[in-house]
């Protein structure tokens, strides 16, 4: 199997064709995902998980705003933080290259990967599951990560030598912390 399969076999998730609908703007909608990626519906945590992937395959960003679209209407939703979190990882071997592949908190599947990168935003790392919609990595997988990281070292833009935890998959390497540099060694 090549690599493009694998990466290919990987990805799971439903989308509807949103990019194809133009509908018009019908308001804000009491719908709020919050910052643990738990969805609800007028303070109420929605309990229905095919609900809650039915929203989500309709759910595009523009700009700084969500909107949940179909072809009749548009609603705008408020979301905390992002609207997923990456809840569990798998690590698969392919000839030399690893594939680390992720699933979101709503069952959706793809690998870490350029199409799917991983981004530190201060000390919290994010995934691209594309469409301009990120998902958080939840503080297990971090942990579970960072026991698998390598640790490399890079030359900063100052000039200076530093070491850092870095995560390999699909050929591509992802930062996962900046290392401090240890004050004995100055």
């Amino acid at each position: 199997m090549q690599l493009e399969q694998l990466l290919k076999s990987l990805e799971q998730r439903q989308q509807a064709p949103t990019h194809l609908w133009n509908p018009p703007y019908c308001g804000e909608l009491p719908m709020l995902i919050d910052e643990h990626g738990q969805w609800h519906y007028s303070g109420s945590p929605i309990q229905r998980a095919a609900l809650v992937k039915l929203f989500a395959s309709v759910l595009v960003k523009e700009g700084d705003d969500y909107y949940l679209v179909t072809p009749a209407e548009k609603v705008k939703i408020t979301v905390v933080d992002v609207p997923f979190v990456i809840t569990t990882w798998q690590r698969q071997q392919h000839q030399q290259d690893q594939v680390i592949g992720v699933t979101t908190n709503i069952g959706e599947s793809f690998p870490l990967s350029a199409t799917h990168p991983l981004q530190m935003r201060g000390q919290v790392p994010y995934v691209d599951c594309g469409r301009e919609l990120w998902a958080k990595v939840h503080r297990n997988v971090l942990y579970q990560w960072a026991e698998i990281a390598e640790p490399e070292l890079y030359t900063n833009a100052l000039g200076e030598q530093r070491e850092r935890l870095v995560l390999t998959s699909a050929g591509q390497k992802f930062t996962l912390a900046e290392l401090e540099p240890d004050p004995k060694s100055e």
